[in-house]
């Protein structure tokens, strides 16, 4: 198994988007929303993998917490909730996009979604204006 850091992290997100996108077109839509969400999740675990100095070490409850699924939680646990706060506010679509990405949970691999909800996650990861992954990728 490799090491995961915050490269690695990050090269992980890029390629799950990239398989979402993959998915979409395929016309698999209960993979690509499931995957979307894990793209969010690996590029939120790169931002907190960021704060952790080379010779320091991390703090526990820190760790503890990052071994989650949740984005809201890992936004938080990466330090950017107020920035989040505040170009929400400054960016309606960013605030919308955000609201549809947070309600992923991993229990989507055993649900099916439609075109509708797969392409709506999707945008709003994937917007190069106002999308999510572009916002996170600003903190890695």
């Amino acid at each position: 198994m490799s090491l995961l850091n915050r490269y690695s992290l990050r090269k992980l997100a890029q390629i799950r988007l990239s398989d979402a996108d993959a998915l979409m077109k395929g016309r698999r839509y209960d993979g690509a929303y499931y995957i979307c969400g894990y793209a969010v999740e690996c590029a939120l675990k790169a931002c907190i993998a960021k704060q952790t100095k080379r010779s320091d070490f991390p703090d526990k409850k820190t760790v503890d917490l990052s071994y989650t699924h949740n984005l809201t939680q890992l936004m938080r646990i990466a330090g950017l909730q107020s920035k989040l706060e505040k170009d929400a506010t400054a960016d309606k679509t960013f605030e919308q996009n955000w609201s549809i990405v947070k309600d992923w949970t991993e229990e989507s691999r055993y649900q099916l979604h439609s075109r509708l909800e797969a392409r709506d996650i999707y945008e709003s990861i994937a917007d190069n204006s106002h999308g999510v992954f572009q916002w996170i990728k600003r903190c890695w």
